[in-house]
């Protein structure tokens, strides 16, 4: 299936960007040297619970530097295996990674603007697509679910000319700069999305939440926002039922 596996060492310890969210510096064991960076690059990482069994999950590779193979991995934290050993982590510790099915290229020509949806756990693939875009690429239109006050904290890293709508977990105001219809009875970030929709013919839709949401978000880009299968990318980072990694 192509699965490649590396052995990654923390170079730096976690560093908290909120009280919820920390990232760590990775070298990443020949990783860069043998795969071409993109934007929303990602690997699975290999864990061991306090009973010694295995668990793997997906993180984003962010600010990778190829020339010296390091890069940075967030953890957007609650409790998990995963997240304990992000916080106990020091320099020289090694962990399992394997490389599978990553794959995304910024279409070409470039779409009329970019219309993208996410959460803590899919920030660092957000602002790796915002960064590959560039200062004077396409406006990107941003909806960002959020569960905790620090939520608002996280770096994004908006340009000038791009838009950025909160939405609160399991609630939905009309953000602002919306051009929103009342009347959807979804909840959330899913209502937020069917009430802000317009004819978005050009655009390029990118999502990652859970699942369920995920797939229905995908459905209101391609029913109301008019964008073709092709124009949407649609990847879900967890399962509604144990919460993101």
């Amino acid at each position: 299936m192509g699965a490649v596996d590396y052995r990654l060492t923390v170079t730096s310890p976690a560093r908290y960007l909120t009280d919820r969210y920390v990232r760590l510096g990775f070298s990443g064991g020949g990783l860069l040297r043998d795969r071409p960076y993109h934007p929303t690059m990602f690997l699975r990482l290999w864990f061991e619970d306090r009973n010694g069994r295995p668990h793997q999950r997906g993180y984003t590779v962010i600010d990778p530097d190829p020339i010296t193979d390091s890069f940075a991995v967030e953890f957007a934290l609650h409790e998990g295996v995963a997240c304990r050993w992000a916080l106990a982590a020091q320099p020289g510790d090694v962990l399992g990674a394997t490389f599978l099915r990553s794959g995304f290229a910024v279409p070409d020509p470039a779409p009329a603007g970019w219309l993208l949806v996410g959460e803590p756990a899919s920030l660092p693939a957000i602002n790796s697509l915002l960064d590959a875009l560039g200062t004077q690429g396409p406006p990107a239109t941003i909806w960002f679910e959020w569960v905790h006050d620090s939520d608002k904290d996280l770096p994004i890293r908006l340009r000038p000319h791009d838009t950025l709508h909160w939405v609160r977990r399991g609630r939905h105001r009309h953000a602002r700069g919306g051009a929103g219809r009342p009347g959807s009875r979804a909840p959330g970030i899913v209502g937020a999305l069917r009430d802000a929709a317009f004819d978005a013919s050009g655009h390029f839709g990118w999502v990652a939440l859970d699942t369920a949401r995920t797939r229905a978000i995908a459905a209101i880009l391609r029913a109301d926002y008019k964008l073709s299968r092709n124009e949407v990318k649609a990847q879900a980072y967890w399962l509604e039922t144990r919460g993101p990694s």
